[in-house]
């Protein structure tokens, strides 16, 4: 905290000795004093290279004391994270190099070319050849990215490999519900008709396909490390947004239109908090469009695992189907039960005896 003072306090400094100066040269300038107005000018030009350095060097200091806080500072935890951080890394290099020259200059040639009645001005109106360097090498060059970020992107959002996980993930307002495929590995179908979250069918799975009565549904994400993943994202409401930043990646979840990405997790959860050093770390989703009042409790949770521990903890879930069948038979019994109580009631007591 204190260091946010201290720049605030560097800030306020120097926009009250700029203004300062700059009120001292106007009322120079109306009062026609030529030798306070060149003292003046001096006096700017050197405020110049002062900002120039007061300014990098206070970019240097945020990026010491945040950049721990930041996703750079930690490793990305899917294969493709991986490629995006090295894009992201490409450009930041690439423009800081592009803009630390350009702001040099641009601060150097004013305190160098200040005022002086020994010079006189030259002017360059046009030259085709630097016009066509600075409008071709930046093309050039944000032609290459987007490439890169076309291709990674038709990759993620293409064909998963054939042995992928597969999770399904529900966006509503305000949280994610998850539904995974039992041993046959096929998501059953769904009907947004049958939707009925009293009855235990907060999905609206259609019981009648076979492919869903093994299907597991949890309020957690578990996936496997160094397994592919494909994640089909949908919503029941507005749209939302998966967003995964440990993995580097995010997918619109948008009522009626499901979509794809996969990725492979790098890191199970217990090894992501050794290299972060944090013992309470977890993976997060995130929802990343403003989807209502309650946006921001719109967070989930994701369990990155071995093998052996997915599938024990998949052995200890029950399917949905069970689930909703095992509450209806109770309640079909109890219904029975109470019409027989009601026709027995309505019998005449002769009959009754």
């Amino acid at each position: 905290m204190s260091g946010y003072f201290i720049l605030i306090i560097l800030v306020l400094a120097f926009v009250l000795v700029f203004q300062i100066s700059k009120a001292s040269e106007y009322v120079s300038v109306l009062k026609g004093e030529e030798k306070s107005f060149k003292q003046s000018n001096r006096i700017n030009a050197f405020l110049f290279i002062l900002f120039m350095v007061l300014g990098l060097a206070g970019a240097w200091w945020c990026n010491e004391l945040l950049y721990d806080r930041t996703l750079l500072a930690q490793p990305a935890a899917s294969d493709h994270g991986e490629k995006i951080d090295f894009m992201m890394w490409l450009t930041i290099i690439v423009t800081g190099i592009v803009f630390l020259l350009t702001q040099v200059l641009l601060f150097w040639f004013a305190f160098k070319y200040q005022y002086s009645e020994k010079r006189t001005s030259y002017f360059f109106p046009h030259n085709n050849k630097l016009e066509l360097l600075w409008t071709v090498v930046p093309a050039i060059f944000l032609t290459v990215l987007v490439g890169f970020g076309l291709f990674y992107w038709f990759k993620i959002t293409g064909d998963a490999p054939k042995d992928s996980q597969i999770v399904e993930i529900t966006g509503k307002q305000f949280n994610w519900m998850m539904r995974y495929p039992g041993k046959d590995n096929v998501l059953g179908r769904k009907n947004y008709r049958l939707t009925d979250a009293s009855s235990g069918n907060a999905l609206g799975v259609d019981w009648e396909d076979g492919a869903s009565h093994d299907d597991i549904e949890a309020s957690e994400m578990h996936l496997v490390v160094g397994k592919p993943v494909q994640l089909v994202i949908n919503a029941q409401d507005v749209i939302h947004d998966v967003g995964l930043v440990h993995f580097r990646l995010k997918m619109d979840a948008v009522p009626g239109i499901p979509t794809t990405l996969w990725f492979t997790p790098k890191y199970t959860t217990t090894q992501m908090k050794e290299i972060t050093g944090n013992k309470d770390f977890v993976y997060e989703i995130s929802c990343d469009q403003i989807c209502g009042s309650g946006h921001y409790s719109m967070r989930g949770v994701i369990i990155v695992e071995t093998q052996e521990e997915h599938d024990a903890w998949m052995a200890g879930k029950k399917p949905q189907y069970v689930t909703v069948k095992e509450g209806a038979a109770p309640a079909a019994a109890a219904d029975s039960t109470s019409a027989a109580a009601a026709a027995t009631m309505s019998k005449p007591l002769a009959q009754l005896k």
